[in-house]
């Protein structure tokens, strides 16, 4: 298993923050090689990524959801084996910090190559970037499929 964990301060309220991280179907839009995104139930999704030419599709379902706190995951069935948590933490009134923290297993010497030279931990690092991005040009309002339970 291989680790990253990466974080980005992103100038929103910590709500905003943890409800776009739940559009799942958004991800395309900040995640490079992340193709799509289908929400199955309110805790399984199945995905569709291409990274360097090898393309995998693979389920995800949430094992612990904490409203604007944390995110953590686990894959269940396909062509990828990781977990991770995001968590989400008040700065003040306009401003999160967001931190992921992924275990994955690396497939083939390519893929472990990858991680040994950092590229795993700089796509990470710019997903997250993109994400900021991302969230902070929408002022943290986005229309999705998203609906906060309550």
């Amino acid at each position: 298993m291989s680790k990253v964990e990466e974080s980005v301060e992103v100038e929103v309220p910590v709500r905003a923050a943890y409800d776009q991280w739940n559009r799942f179907e958004t991800f395309p839009r900040f995640m490079d090689g992340v193709e799509r995104i289908d929400r199955r139930t309110d805790r399984l999704t199945h995905w569709v990524t291409e990274f360097g030419g090898v393309r995998r599709e693979f389920d995800a379902v949430v094992t612990e959801q904490i409203p604007d706190e944390r995110v953590a995951w686990t894959t269940v069935e396909g062509e990828a084996c990781q977990t991770g948590v995001v968590t989400f933490h008040r700065l003040d009134e306009r401003r999160t910090m967001v931190v992921l923290q992924m275990e994955f297993t690396p497939e083939g010497p390519t893929e472990r190559a990858g991680v040994e030279l950092g590229f795993v931990k700089r796509k990470v690092t710019g997903e997250l970037r993109r994400f900021k991005s991302f969230i902070e040009e929408r002022g943290g309002q986005e229309p999705g499929a998203w609906h906060r339970a309550v």
